[in-house]
């Protein structure tokens, strides 16, 4: 499921109250429930709400969604002159081809080269049966 950025407290707690019906009270249920629910109410009580989305979405979000692809290029020679150029970063991802790398310093320490670095929608790409192959 999709994380909902703007979700609403309110209605957070009434489907909480929905499922909460369904058990006993005083059960192990009801108590987990009624402390889930005081707790989310204690964070918009103390005006902590955004952090606690803040939170929330980094909690529920996968990794692969927190990397970033700093440039795309067609072709290693645009990338390569992009390299040359000075402007890259150390660790920086980029996509060259449809390929991720990320840029590294030169052994000598001058300048910039590529390192191979399978980007995250690479790696869902190959099958299981493809990892044990070299």
């Amino acid at each position: 499921m999709k994380y909902n950025p703007n979700f609403d407290v309110d209605s957070v707690l009434n489907a909480m109250r929905t499922v909460n019906e369904k058990y006993p009270e005083g059960g192990p249920e009801d108590e987990a429930m009624r402390i889930t629910a005081v707790a989310l109410l204690y964070v918009r009580e103390t005006q902590k709400l955004e952090e606690f989305r803040e939170f929330f979405r980094k909690f529920t979000t996968p990794a692969v969604d927190y990397v970033t692809v700093a440039q795309t290029f067609a072709t290693r020679e645009e990338a390569d002159a992009w390299l040359a150029s000075g402007t890259p970063r150390d660790g920086e991802l980029v996509r060259i081809a449809g390929q991720g790398f990320q840029v590294i310093p030169q052994r000598d320490g001058q300048g910039f080269r590529f390192l191979r670095t399978p980007l995250p929608d690479e790696l869902a790409k190959k099958k299981p049966s493809d990892s044990g192959k070299q």
